[in-house]
């Protein structure tokens, strides 16, 4: 070798150690030597797995603030939607806050089944949301293992690949034979077969990059030995760094954030994977203004996150306002099954402002949920002991009505009437102040008492003489009256049509009361009616109002009281009843607290609500209307 070829190759071996002096001057500063180890993190696990850099591109959701239905339908979309290895991050905050939240609602489930008087060996729950959630979850991670195992096998591929294209530009670096020019035209080919070599593994990509790196700068200290080549090449770089520097101080004007960072990693990667180095004038210089539009969008990174912490301080603030305010509802003295109701919906509306009230600072996450969840399950604990006591005060309720059975029972066929009569209606009038049975045993209970009633009043009204006269003639007007009714023709005319019914009923009216034994020519007539109704399309409310006026008339013209109280009794019965009905279809509505309100089964519900609550609205007129007689 010549002593003119030495000098070249020192000069060039000087110009390699000053690059690369240069592009490391960033660790003369812990804090941009953070930032570009960060950019440099990122850019590896991106080059392992080329589908890894989709994950920048996908939103990150406040997970905390959906609910177990709104996260299986995320899950589910993710999972269809995305690159299985872009989603981990997604998954995995997903899978945490479900987990949360359905932990919570098997904990209160329980305490619920207890104080049922469950067993506690005894206690299973199986949620379809959590099925769901499951089988979304296990799809993912059979995806996810799929593809790193197929993953595994390329990235070997792809590394022994790029450390062969280093050789080679080894074996070009030294290799005297060839001329310069086609040494160059072999080096730009091997440039462009690394370019699309392939992702490796992520604890090898930067001592691949380095070596890549070096050997680069090896061939291009032997450019000094034709500077056209060299001094084409450097302008070119020269060229290409600029607009990326030009590029990264865009984005420092940049508004989005965490958009103008995932832009400035790119940046990076390109400058150091596919760019090659400048003359020695311009590498400190355009290195220096890179790492400061660099260094300009970190600290507009760093104020956002600033921001943002005060923005989680403020959520923690309103997520405790909502704890207080359960824990203020817990400590209330209820004692109502009205009250109760009014209170559940309450903490539920709070348990949803509650999650989506946004997220609070990591450091108090945990206790901060361990603290709403201790609220909530006091205020369900309380409610479950008041409805556990109500249970048992049905079930004594329950006793006292099985009691006033036998007792009607032991005496329906008591041939004593003068001392009967007046414990029979007493124990009637009893029945009346005993409170609510269980629903499982109401119907049951009642038929029994009404049978035995009936029975012994049956009896009294056999002793008396068959029909009178009158009640027979009564019963013929009122046959002829009915044909009458029943061939009726409607003009269309709904008010003239209305008076016609309405003469027709008070002629009924008039006519008086038939025989016992023939009073089913009154269900005849009120049939009748219905029909005649329903051709006048006359609201139903007001319908069965005319033709329950018709019937009391009846009722209060017969001498037997018993008649009209078990009326009475039987439309109590039916409000009760339908009471009892709306109070459970709004209580299996606090089943549905997470469900949309365009659920099918939920606008079912309502719609059995509405319809209950048309019914107690006629019931409760009727009863009004009885009670004005006594």
């Amino acid at each position: 070798m010549t002593e003119q070829d030495n000098l070249q190759n020192a000069d060039g071996m000087e110009d390699k150690k000053d690059a690369i002096q240069t592009e490391n001057s960033v660790n003369t500063s812990n804090e941009d030597d953070n930032l570009l180890n960060e950019i440099d993190d990122s850019n590896a696990e991106d080059a392992e797995d080329e589908g890894n850099k989709d994950r920048h591109n996908i939103e990150e959701k406040d997970y905390e603030s959906l609910n177990m239905e709104q996260l299986v339908i995320e899950l589910d979309r993710l999972v269809k939607n995305e690159k299985v290895q872009a989603i981990k991050k997604h998954v995995d905050a997903l899978k945490n806050e479900f987990d949360k939240q359905f932990q919570d609602l098997l904990e209160e489930k329980k305490e619920e089944f207890l104080s049922n008087g469950g067993n506690e060996i005894d206690f299973r729950y199986n949620s379809p949301l959590q099925r769901n959630f499951r089988d979304t979850y296990k799809d993912y991670k059979q995806r996810l293992t799929a593809h790193y195992q197929n993953l595994e096998k390329n990235l070997k591929q792809n590394l022994e690949k790029r450390l062969e294209i280093i050789d080679q530009i080894k074996h070009l670096t030294d290799n005297a034979e060839d001329s310069m020019s086609s040494k160059y035209k072999s080096f730009k080919d091997l440039q462009e077969q690394w370019r699309n070599a392939g992702p490796i593994p992520r604890d090898k990509y930067n001592n691949a990059w380095n070596s890549y790196h070096f050997n680069v700068e090896r061939f291009y200290d032997l450019l000094h030995l034709d500077r056209d080549l060299r001094d084409k090449d450097f302008e070119h770089n020269l060229e290409l760094k600029t607009k990326i520097i030009e590029q990264a101080e865009e984005l420092a004007k940049d508004d989005n954030i965490n958009r103008a960072f995932r832009e400035l990693q790119n940046l990076h990667k390109i400058w150091k994977e596919e760019l090659g180095p400048v003359a020695r004038e311009y590498r400190e210089p355009i290195w220096e203004r890179f790492k400061e539009a660099t260094k300009k969008i970190n600290e507009k990174r760093q104020d956002y996150f600033k921001n943002l912490d005060t923005l989680y301080e403020q959520n923690l603030v309103n997520k405790h306002a909502i704890i207080d305010n359960i824990q203020t509802i817990a400590q209330e003295n209820i004692n109502s099954h009205k009250g109760w109701q009014s209170k559940i919906k309450e903490v539920e509306a709070l348990r949803e402002e509650f999650f989506k009230a946004g997220k609070v600072p990591i450091k108090v996450n945990e206790a901060t949920w361990a603290k709403f969840k201790e609220v909530v399950r006091l205020f369900n604990r309380k409610k479950n002991q008041f409805y556990k006591d109500l249970k048992k005060e049905q079930y004594a309720n329950l006793e006292k009505k099985l009691e006033l059975v036998k007792i009607a029972q032991e005496n329906k066929d008591n041939e004593d009437f003068a001392a009967t009569t007046p414990l029979m209606k007493k124990i009637q009038l009893d029945w009346k102040q005993v409170g609510h049975v269980p629903r499982k045993d109401s119907d049951k209970v009642w038929n029994q008492f009404k049978a035995a009633c009936n029975h012994y009043f049956d009896r009294i009204k056999e002793q008396r003489n068959a029909a009178s006269e009158e009640e027979n003639q009564a019963y013929t007007e009122k046959e002829a009256l009915l044909k009458k009714v029943k061939d009726i023709s409607l003009t269309g005319d709904q008010k003239e049509d209305l008076a016609t019914i309405k003469s027709q009923i008070n002629l009924w009216k008039d006519i008086g009361r038939v025989p016992r034994n023939k009073r089913q020519i009154e269900n005849d007539f009120n049939t009748a009616l219905d029909k005649l109704f329903k051709g006048l399309d006359l609201n139903k409310a007001e319908a069965e109002m005319i033709k329950f006026e018709n019937k009391l008339q009846d009722l209060s013209s017969t001498e037997d009281q018993r008649a009209l109280d078990n009326e009475r009794f039987y439309i109590q019965k039916k409000v009760d009843e339908i009471k009892g009905e709306i109070n459970q279809l709004e209580n299996n509505l606090l089943f549905f607290s997470n469900v949309k309100s365009d659920n099918p089964l939920v606008k079912d519900v309502h719609k059995n609500i509405k319809k209950h609550k048309d019914e107690l609205s006629i019931w409760k007129n009727k009863l009004k209307k009885i009670k004005s007689l006594y």
